[in-house]
């Protein structure tokens, strides 16, 4: 089997540096390029003869780091939250025009989340959302974190809201009358609750309730390097993936 050439953009930060490290352990993956704040990505990329890019940069640059990637012809594999269903639109369009004529069509996959566990955890919750009244996710991240709600409790409660509609539920029964603020987010009819607090890491609960009972999801990242084995099976898949992919579940075997 061929080595995989990876780059990391983010390579500075907290997960950028743990994915290089990841790489370079890893037998089958190279680690050609450590691209940074004010790097030029697309020169570096294509420098370097990287096979695959791994974003883990910010909110603010992602998308584009996206593009310039696409554009110089490599997979990419994306960590940095912040998108939305518009954002990821551009990402299918950019897709299909640089995949037009191509044998072997790129792809992007872009995780919320790339722990096992977290992903088991939001697949868990869709399957049961469609037989409890009642669902609330919280989420539970370090402060150092820059959005909120984080995008792993958004895919959550976005793939509650799918499984909900699909059973022909409702809105869930909720009379609050003030203090609307203290309810979270609304994500597609799921409120979601946003905590920061030093000496986290990443951590989600769902709560699903009935009449009588309740059911708690939990999942808990106490170190980044929980999040390298999904990170490492997302560059080696990503190559047989052309277009979009959002979510390592969609990967995983889970069916």
């Amino acid at each position: 089997m061929s080595t995989i050439r990876v780059a990391v953009l983010g390579a500075s930060g907290r997960m950028g540096a743990q994915t290089c490290a990841a790489v370079e352990a890893t037998d089958g993956l190279e680690l050609v390029a450590r691209v940074g704040r004010g790097d030029d990505v697309a020169a570096a990329v294509r420098e370097s003869g990287a096979d695959v890019a791994v974003d883990f940069t910010v909110p603010g640059a992602t998308e584009a780091n996206v593009h310039a990637l696409l554009d110089a012809g490599v997979h990419v594999v994306v960590g940095a939250t912040g998108w939305d269903d518009a954002s990821r639109g551009r990402v299918v369009e950019h897709l299909e025009r640089v995949n037009a004529g191509r044998p072997h069509g790129l792809g992007v996959l872009i995780a919320p989340n790339f722990g096992l566990s977290a992903v088991l955890a939001m697949t868990f919750a869709a399957k049961a959302a469609r037989y409890f009244e009642s669902a609330e996710v919280v989420e539970l991240h370090h402060p150092d974190k820059v959005d909120a709600p984080s995008g792993t409790a958004r895919h959550t409660a976005a793939a509650i809201a799918r499984a909900r509609a699909e059973a022909g539920l409702g809105a869930m029964p909720d009379a609050t009358e003030t203090g609307h603020e203290a309810r979270g987010a609304d994500v597609d009819g799921v409120r979601v609750h946003a905590v920061r607090l030093r000496g986290l890491v990443a951590h989600e609960e769902i709560l699903l309730g009935n009449a009588g009972e309740q059911l708690v999801i939990r999942q808990d990242s106490f170190d980044r390097a929980s999040f390298m084995p999904g990170v490492l099976l997302a560059v080696r898949e990503v190559g047989s993936r052309p277009g979009l992919t959002v979510g390592l579940e969609h990967v995983l075997d889970l069916s």
